[in-house]
């Protein structure tokens, strides 16, 4: 009976075997990956409309000149243009038949234009003034050895100073930011990249999905500086668990720091597939090129970003699954 008992148990052995192991692991190390897990951040921007959107311009006569002057119809002696040649059949004549046919050839004329205007073009609706509402989100993450800490007194300086409440500011905070990577390749070490093409609408919510991920690693955000709003802990404060106690990562030296440059921006800017040194090069260099006029939103996150605070090999692999050694 107990044999018997014992092989209908037995199959829910091993699952239960593994959550128990996995809960202890997951337990036993929260309270070191909760204690490193301070982050920066700065950027800002807004996705209400693209940079580069300008409304279509058509023609409008104005008043007393153009293809009606006053005098009557195209030619003067009023007899009229339009009627005769476009509408002969209606019956109309004089000078509202003229006016009515001077319209119809306005608006006709104006479709021809912009038809021919168009297929010159290669239907190329932006060098015709259109927002084809396609934007662009990248994220690039990098990895790099925690010796390079003149990076993080970068990113800290930048984020203190920068005016992130314009295009222009924006845009020198995400060339700044590429620069300070691309001046430490020596430090590289891991690194990943995403890019999507999609519509206006829909870019903003894949953005803040992309910034709020990397956001929510973070155990706090002790330096910030979002469109021109600074907001700074003390070092004590961000590097305190509960009860007031010193965080245990501390006592442990930084292996690693993280940054990421998450970008939404007008166009198609196609990335590299990120699996060396050279790719990150490259896609650092065109996110770091992009204008103001093209950037609509940019987000820089570091961590850790307080002083003492830690990111070690185990918070790597747990948080940031997505690299790749480089």
């Amino acid at each position: 009976m107990r044999n018997k008992l014992f092989s209908h148990i037995k199959p829910f052995f091993k699952p239960l075997i593994a959550l128990a192991l996995m809960m202890v692991l997951t337990l036993g190390t929260a309270g070191d990956a909760l204690a490193a897990r301070s982050g920066g951040r700065m950027g800002g921007g807004s996705f209400s409309r693209s940079p580069s959107y300008s409304a279509p311009r058509t023609y409008s006569p104005g008043g007393g000149g153009g293809y009606y002057p006053r005098g009557g119809g195209y030619y003067p002696g009023g007899g009229g243009f339009g009627l005769p040649f476009l509408l002969p059949f209606f019956g109309f004549g004089g000078g509202v038949g003229s006016l009515f046919g001077i319209f119809i050839f306005i608006a006709i004329a104006n479709f021809l234009v912009q038809s021919f205007r168009r297929v010159g073009a290669g239907n190329d609706t932006e060098s015709l003034g259109y927002d084809n509402s396609q934007v662009s989100v990248a994220r690039v993450q990098l990895g790099l050895l925690a010796q390079a800490r003149e990076l993080q007194t970068e990113l800290n300086d930048l984020a203190r100073t920068a005016d992130t409440s314009t295009a222009e500011g924006r845009a020198q905070v995400l060339q700044e930011s590429a620069l300070a990577l691309l001046r430490h390749p020596e430090y590289w070490v891991y690194g990943a990249g995403q890019f999507e093409k999609t519509g206006l609408a829909l870019a903003e919510a894949k953005f803040n999905q992309l910034a709020l991920a990397e956001r929510s690693k973070f155990t706090e955000e002790t330096l910030s500086n979002v469109n021109n709003q600074l907001r700074q802990a003390s070092s004590n404060a961000a590097l305190t668990a509960g009860g007031g106690q010193l965080a245990e990562a501390t006592q442990a030296p930084s292996e690693y720091i993280l940054v990421t440059l998450v970008v939404g921006f007008d166009g198609n800017l196609q990335l590299p597939t990120i699996n060396s040194s050279d790719d990150m090069r490259q896609a650092l260099r065109q996110i770091g090129s992009i204008s103001s006029d093209r950037l609509l939103a940019v987000e820089v996150l570091w961590t850790p970003q307080a002083e003492g605070d830690t990111l070690t090999t185990d918070d790597l692999l747990a948080y940031y699954p997505d690299l790749k050694l480089i």
